[in-house]
Order: C-alpha cells, then sequence, then structure tokens
C-alpha cells in the first residue's frame, strides 16, 4: 500500500468514512467518522501498527446485525481496495 493518508467511503454501515495512514508497509491512525464511537475506537487501537493483509485477514466477513456487513467488514474492504 501507497504510504501516506488513505479515506474509504463506507457502505451500508453507520460510520461514514474510514481514515488511516499506511507508512512502511504498516496502518496507523485508524479513524472512524460515525459508528459505535467506543468500539471502533478499540478497534482502531487494537489494528494500529499491523500490515493491510493482517487487518483485512481479521476483519474481513464480520457483520453486524442484519447488514451483511460492519465497520470492521468495511475497513478490510477499505485495505483491499487501496492497494
Amino acid at each position: 500500500m501507497k504510504d501516506g493518508t488513505h479515506t474509504y467511503q463506507t457502505h451500508g454501515v453507520c460510520a461514514r468514512t474510514i481514515t488511516f495512514t499506511a507508512k512502511n508497509g504498516k496502518i496507523y491512525d485508524i479513524q472512524f467518522n460515525g459508528g459505535c464511537n467506543g468500539n471502533l475506537k478499540m478497534i482502531s487501537k487494537l489494528l494500529d501498527g499491523m500490515t493491510a493483509e493482517e487487518i483485512n485477514a481479521k476483519c474481513a466477513g464480520n457483520i453486524c446485525g442484519m447488514k451483511g456487513t460492519s465497520c470492521a467488514d468495511q475497513l478490510a474492504k477499505a485495505m483491499i481496495s487501496e492497494q
């Protein structure tokens, strides 16, 4: 993934966008705009410093209620789309 700040437009979840910084193959400063504030802050802390591949492996396929996706799943999609 290219170094720098990236913003991903989410689909089907409460968070509207996800912003993160890529640096030397690692992802930092993940921020969700909207969504479940406390839960998303914890997700951001737990994933800080991981590679895009590690984040995708942990988050892809997680769903929220009947939505068929979740903020974590959308983060996994962001990791793929920004590569």
